[in-house]
């Protein structure tokens, strides 16, 4: 890692070193070779999501094929692939696209600045080095929608009176053994079902893991090798089989939440059906696995292979659909009167949402409360000059966009170079119906509608589709949103005509 000197100017900041900022910086850097670009990470290491969390069997709910790039195949067998491999992957993206010297780790964005009268983004960034401070013409956010320093956790009554360990995922230790324990795993959630799993049938394994549930998910086995993708790859070659399968998945995801959301009482029968096939007969699939909310009213949990349901049938594990009175000395107390002894509680309760990281924003001296802000084509955010966000998907893969969405981004800014522009700015009509950018009966998007920005009708619409938005951003690069400024005296003029696409 290199060391900034205390001022560093830049043409274009990309703040988070994930899969979003990494895949952006490929595209930025590919469309603008003699700009200043750079990567500031806050970690001390690459991947975002797939360097923090530690958890065992912490692996991607998406098939890494789409889940990945357009532009790098994905050739592991597995699909469905743990943290490890989707970090080497990223890494091997950085090496073999020459991104590496543009990486600025434990560069911690604390508060960006915007300036009209420069066009320029003053940065305020915290290093161990100390404070520095970094000016950009253009920010690009890749970092992700929740934040990274602080799980949620929901107050449980006598929490202190519990002798053993009490973790939550996203906080757990490298090293934590739990050989032997009794593990109980409050949670439903596509964490919960990571983890149970993981935690047995090898040497250390827990004695027993509970998924103790308030409500019941929509859990689905799937493949974790996919199979028809090498088929594919044998017949096509490495580069055609991925844009094939890719292609595939991606038309066949959206057919399914497209039938999902148009027959949700028969897409109710079918994944119920699924469940008792998976499981013991007998097993009580309508206490455990009958949500009350239709499927992708909130997201599906995927399973590879079934390790899931294995766990259940050998009896490993159970699961307990309760709601709890109180933590013990020894466990767990539930409203049925049942007692959960435990020596280690594992509270997978989900995540606190968090934009653009957390920093402080300011326009023109005047502070951005970002729920007043409104998402425009997922990319721009009104009332924010020269800032683009990645904004994903809660019905695909979150990272499926960040394609279509860079290129959209260059395009915007190739536009603005050749007709002299430095600036642009969206304007939102302020009576245009406004919603959260999340619209999902979570508890983590319900929990965050009144801190994260806002969605509105037409391009200010977030689109939960591929397919619409590869319309949407592809289409007309200018409509009358888009108000551009410049801090010379005669841009050129600029209509949607005379718009450049790169």
């Amino acid at each position: 890692m290199k060391t900034l000197p205390q001022t560093e100017e830049f043409d274009i900041v990309i703040i988070g070193a994930g899969i979003s900022g990494i895949g952006a910086a490929k595209y930025i850097t590919e469309a603008f070779p003699g700009k200043r670009v750079v990567i500031l990470e806050g970690r001390a290491n690459i991947g975002g999501t797939w360097d923090l969390f530690k958890y065992p069997g912490i692996r991607s709910d998406n098939g890494l094929h789409t889940f990945g790039y357009e532009f790098k195949p994905w050739t592991d067998p597995d699909a469905i692939a743990e943290a490890p491999k989707i970090v080497n992957y990223l890494q091997e993206t950085l090496d073999e696209f020459d991104l590496a010297p543009l990486l600025w780790l434990e560069h911690a964005v604390q508060r960006a600045s915007w300036s009209s009268t420069d066009a320029r983004w003053t940065l305020e960034v915290s290093t161990p080095d100390g404070d520095r401070s970094i000016t950009a013409n253009w920010i690009f956010a890749g970092t992700g929608y929740y934040r990274y320093d602080e799980g949620y956790t929901p107050h449980f009554e006598g929490r202190e009176d519990f002798q053993g360990d009490i973790l939550h995922p996203q906080h757990w230790p490298e090293d934590y053994d739990y050989s032997g324990k009794k593990v109980v795993v409050i949670g439903s959630g596509a964490t919960a079902v990571t983890l149970i799993p993981s935690m047995l049938n090898h040497d250390g394994a827990a004695a027993h893991v509970t998924m103790l549930q308030r409500t019941p998910t929509y859990v689905v086995p799937w493949p974790k090798v996919d199979s028809f993708a090498q088929r594919l790859s044998r017949t096509f070659g490495e580069k055609r089989g991925y844009a094939l399968t890719r292609f595939t998945n991606i038309t066949t995801d959206l057919a399914q939440v497209k039938f999902m959301r148009a027959f949700p009482k028969l897409t109710r029968k079918i994944i119920r059906r699924v469940n008792a096939k998976s499981l013991p007969e007998g097993y009580d699939v309508d206490t455990h696995f009958n949500p009350p909310y239709n499927p992708w009213d909130q997201r599906l949990c995927l399973c590879p292979d079934g390790d899931f349901f294995e766990a259940l049938s050998d009896g490993s594990a159970s699961i307990a659909t309760d709601k709890i009175v109180r933590f013990t000395e020894t466990g767990i107390a539930l409203e049925s009167g049942e007692h959960l002894d435990a020596d280690l509680i594992v509270t997978a309760t989900g995540l606190n949402m968090r934009m653009l990281g957390g920093i402080d924003l300011e326009v023109d001296g005047t502070p951005v409360n970002l729920p007043d802000t409104v998402a425009y084509r997922g990319a721009l955010l009104s009332g924010l000059p020269n800032l683009a966000i990645s904004i994903g998907y809660t019905t695909s893969a979150w990272t499926l966009k960040v394609g279509i969405l860079a290129r959209y981004f260059c395009d915007l800014v190739t536009h603005m170079d050749a007709f002299g522009y430095d600036s642009v700015r969206v304007e939102a009509d302020p009576a245009m119906e406004r919603r959260p950018i999340l619209d999902l009966s979570s508890g983590y998007a319900q929990r965050a509608k009144d801190i994260i920005p806002k969605q509105g009708t037409g391009l200010f619409q977030q689109s939960m589709s591929y397919q619409q938005d590869a319309k949407i951003l592809r289409g007309p690069l200018l409509d009358d949103a888009l108000q551009f400024g410049s801090t010379t005296d005669d841009p050129a003029p600029s209509t949607a005509k005379e718009a450049v696409r790169a």
